[in-house]
């Protein structure tokens, strides 16, 4: 019901958020509130499920393929990272605008990210902000991931919204959202998958972010995805996997679109982010205190780090690194425009 003592590092990083102009970045909000609390909460020894309706499994090609993905997935192969990024390979219907780091054995991801509600143009499309942790090819990799979701298709409305993901396959035949299928273990009464977030950032306003962090246990090999800094949700037991239950081979950071219409003419008008490009005035999407778990006692800023963009002229990324003490990743973009025909 608990992680193990002392699996889950501290953050130990220290220091002020200034801009490259020298100007201190903007504090972050946290958001820990979600909009059905406000009826009640859950008893001790039981758990909030979201109610799955009628509608949104007839949505569904079938109820088995109810709260997956879709197995066209973009992902980097591993092992020595290429200069030109050739080891990405773009498959349809998925665009990403992403920061990653390889290298090191990780045992935790984390980072606050600002909750946005972008523009999901079609029911069947959705646009995901998440921390993921990955290991495998890219046409059959483990991952675990989570972070806020705009998807009509499983959530039946536009609202953003709480997630977790796992796959064992690539999402060919395993994994799902939240809790649509025997997976994730859910262990907290307090905080719901696929519940909507509230207050949500908006261009030039308060950024709100939620804190998302998974790390594995070293004494059961269980994924725990922690919230809001000390609240631990659940777990994947390692049971589903095959080569992640021991330690993840990259973490990545950033944005996911989901379209049949993603790399064609007409483009998805489906926005990533907040519809934004990368930009640093506080205008575009932001995700920042991106931290990594190798083997260290405590969290630390990724060393090396790389981003990368599907379509830059559709979803754009900026990682601001130089002159400031804790890197910051600005990604989005609002998919058709005059570049993005």
């Amino acid at each position: 019901m608990a992680p193990t003592h002392n699996s889950a590092k501290k953050d130990l990083t220290v220091g002020s958020r200034t801009s490259r102009y020298g100007k201190k970045m903007n504090e972050s909000l946290i958001v820990t509130s979600q909009v059905w609390q406000k009826s009640g909460k859950c008893a001790e020894g039981t758990i909030p499920v979201r109610r799955i309706r009628k509608r949104e499994l007839l949505k569904a090609d079938s109820v088995e393929e109810y709260g997956r993905k879709k197995p066209s997935f973009s992902h980097h192969e591993h092992g020595e990272v290429n200069k030109n990024l050739d080891s990405f390979v773009q498959l349809k219907n998925h665009s990403k605008a992403i920061l990653f780091t390889v290298g090191y054995r990780y045992l935790g991801g984390k980072a606050d990210l600002r909750v946005c509600n972008p523009f999901v143009e079609k029911d069947d499309e959705y646009s995901t902000t998440q921390v993921a942790l990955l290991t495998g090819p890219h046409n059959d990799f483990e991952c675990v991931q989570s972070g806020w979701a705009v998807n009509p298709s499983v959530y039946g409305d536009r609202q953003t919204r709480l997630f977790v993901y796992w796959t064992a396959d690539g999402s060919k035949e395993t994994g799902c959202f939240d809790l649509t299928c025997p997976g994730f273990i859910q262990t907290n009464n307090e905080i719901a998958l696929g519940a909507a977030i509230y207050p949500i950032s908006i261009p030039g306003g308060l950024p709100y972010v939620i804190t998302i962090y998974i790390f594995k246990d070293p004494c059961t090999n269980n994924w725990w995805m922690q919230y809001g800094e000390k609240t631990n949700i659940g777990y994947w037991p390692p049971e589903l996997f095959e080569t992640i239950l021991y330690n993840a081979q990259s973490v990545e950071w950033g944005g996911e679109v989901y379209s049949a219409r993603v790399a064609q003419t007409p483009h998805t008008a489906t926005q990533m982010g907040n519809g934004q490009f990368a930009s640093v005035l506080d205008y575009s999407s932001a995700i920042t205190r991106m931290r990594i778990h190798d083997n260290s006692e405590a969290l630390k800023i990724p060393e090396w780090t790389y981003d990368f963009s599907d379509e830059y002229n559709c979803y754009d990324v900026w990682y601001m690194s130089e002159y400031i003490y804790d890197p910051q990743f600005y990604y989005g973009g609002p998919g058709r425009n005059p570049k993005c025909p």
